[in-house]
């Protein structure tokens, strides 16, 4: 799991200056046609009144690809999400964006292109049967959820021939996925203070936030500048051996802990 994590974070912090389009795959729902709590825009005096009982009129799901280096996303609501729906959405989603990227360069040196490709996959848990012998150059790290419908070898074998390498997020692991914070942005903005009275009615409404996002998008980092902060203040910290404690300056001076350490040992 740690390795898994840290290959994600890695793939966050550096995938794209490496020259990879770095995108995260998700599914969200499902979302019920009934009264949601939220703030809502209303006439000063007139607040909006939500019923207490709602009918079940079917439910909506959310297929959503996001790009947190740039805040692009690609949307679709769907009634089910099936692996032919799920999939059948990615094949085409994933060869548009890839049409739109840089053309790669031509692989001239197979064992260079492998090698790229092996670094960033050692560490997640792929098949070796599955890379064919001649690969064609990384172009993307797709960051999925650990599901067995995102497994399957037809899918996976699809990726690897255009360039794709997915990247597993580790059994509860979840919160990996970037796309799952902006899922949660998307449902505020969405659903809260609303009644949809249909599985239509919440499909528009995701799809019309997703639209304006994409006007003025919003890239994500990982951590952000606050870890860096973190960083740079962990420095000024003194780490104590076999521990994850700290202390912001020695109790002791070096020659008194190291005597200290001879008499009690």
């Amino acid at each position: 799991m740690l390795k898994q994590k840290k290959t994600i974070e890695q793939a966050y912090q550096y995938g794209e200056s490496l020259g990879v389009s770095v995108w995260c795959e998700d599914e969200a729902g499902p979302y019920q046609t009934k009264p949601y709590d939220g703030a809502s825009w209303q006439p000063v005096a007139h607040p909006a009144h939500l019923p207490h009982e709602y009918i079940r009129n079917g439910t909506a799901k959310l297929l959503t690809l996001f790009r947190p280096a740039t805040g692009q996303v690609r949307m679709k609501g769907v009634m089910s999400a099936t692996n032919a729906v799920l999939h059948d959405w990615l094949k085409q989603e994933l060869t548009d964006i890839l049409a739109h990227l840089p053309k790669p360069a031509p692989v001239t040196d197979q064992q260079v292109n492998r090698a790229f490709w092996e670094r960033w996959r050692k560490k997640v848990r792929t098949k070796h049967s599955l890379l064919s012998a001649a690969l064609p150059p990384l172009r993307m790290l797709l960051i999925l959820d650990n599901l067995v419908g995102h497994k399957t070898p037809e899918l996976v074998l699809w990726c690897f021939r255009h360039g794709i390498l997915p990247i597993y997020t580790p059994v509860a692991g979840s919160w990996l996925n970037m796309a799952e914070s902006l899922q949660r942005i998307f449902k505020r903005r969405a659903l809260d203070g609303t009644y949809p009275g249909s599985a239509y009615a919440i499909i528009r409404a995701f799809e019309s936030v997703a639209a304006h996002w994409n006007l003025h998008p919003t890239p994500f980092v990982w951590a952000g500048k606050r870890k860096a902060r973190r960083d740079r203040a962990a420095l000024k910290r003194h780490l104590l051996g076999a521990s994850g404690a700290a202390i912001v300056r020695p109790s002791r001076s070096r020659f008194l802990t190291r005597w200290s350490w001879q008499v009690t040992h």
